[in-house]
């Protein structure tokens, strides 16, 4: 199952992508968030889809939504490829690295970026989003982590590297919260419907130039291990996003310029569809 939001900031409605068909959930539930996955939404919808209980729409023209409301948490894990932390000068984690960032952040795939007043160090980041679907404390292994996943999706991790690393304070979170900073999907593909997230391909384009090309199988940390680790530490809640790291081939590499004003930044994760951006003046209006 695909599921999506549409519509204007505010007021986006549910949506169903069923082969190359959309499907109203209004019917079901009022959005695809922690509610939806604590009270039985996804089984509902299936059901609804089966019976043709569900009014066929048209998207064509439509902003299209996070695929999920705003999380109570997002989680991010840095430092999650070999070939990345080689490019920083960073030795590859012997634990995983944990950090935050603003649940705010956290817009359509192809809305805006927004880069913060006088940023000159925004980079990108591709990376394979894991939503919670059911409350996760002191799992017993990653096998049983695998049975608290609601689905997955393209998450862009944005990060203003000054702030993130000249001027942090000792954390990342300040160059990973401004507004904008987390584009999503287009889809949540539920894991009925993907065979395997450790298999996926995945690339970024910036102004149509090819930055990030590498799969998630090159992660040092699984999805299954993080989600299980994850659940040592801190209460996972149905609708938390857990941003799962980025490959090489980012601006902080040295190997490239890091976003300015009119360029455009495009990914692509195999099975879970594409966005774009294009990166504008931010600040106060």
């Amino acid at each position: 199952m695909k599921l999506m939001r549409i519509g204007p900031v505010g007021a986006e409605r549910p949506v169903a992508l069923d082969g190359e068909r959309y499907f109203d959930l209004s019917r079901v539930t009022a959005d695809i968030d922690a509610r939806f996955w604590s009270s039985g939404g996804p089984q509902r919808v299936r059901t609804a889809l089966l019976r043709e209980e569900l009014p066929e729409i048209d998207i064509a023209g439509q902003r299209i939504g996070a695929p999920i409301a705003r999380p109570g948490a997002v989680i991010c894990i840095g430092l999650n490829y070999a070939a990345h932390a080689a490019e920083t000068g960073a030795p590859l984690p012997q634990d995983f690295v944990m950090f935050y960032k603003a649940p705010n952040t956290v817009v359509g795939p192809n809305d805006d970026i927004l880069l913060p007043p006088g940023s000159v160090k925004t980079d990108w980041e591709v990376e394979l989003g894991v939503v919670i679907g059911k409350e996760a404390r002191y799992l017993g292994s990653p096998e049983e982590a695998l049975d608290h996943i609601a689905g997955y999706c393209i998450s862009n991790d944005l990060s203003e590297r000054a702030l993130q690393l000249e001027v942090s304070g000792g954390q990342w979170s300040k160059g990973k919260s401004c507004e904008s900073f987390n584009p999503l999907g287009p889809v949540l593909v539920t894991p009925d419907e993907l065979a395997d997230p450790q298999q996926l391909s995945m690339q970024t384009w910036v102004n149509g130039e090819i930055r990030q090309d590498s799969a998630t199988a090159d992660m040092a940390f699984g999805v299954a291990s993080l989600v299980w680790r994850l659940s040592q530490v801190t209460v996972l809640e149905p609708g938390d996003l857990i941003n799962t790291g980025t490959p090489q081939g980012v601006a902080v590499s040295g190997r490239f310029p890091y976003l300015q004003v009119g360029d455009t930044v495009e990914m692509r994760i195999a099975e879970l569809g594409a966005q774009r951006q294009v990166v504008r003046a931010g600040g106060r209006d």
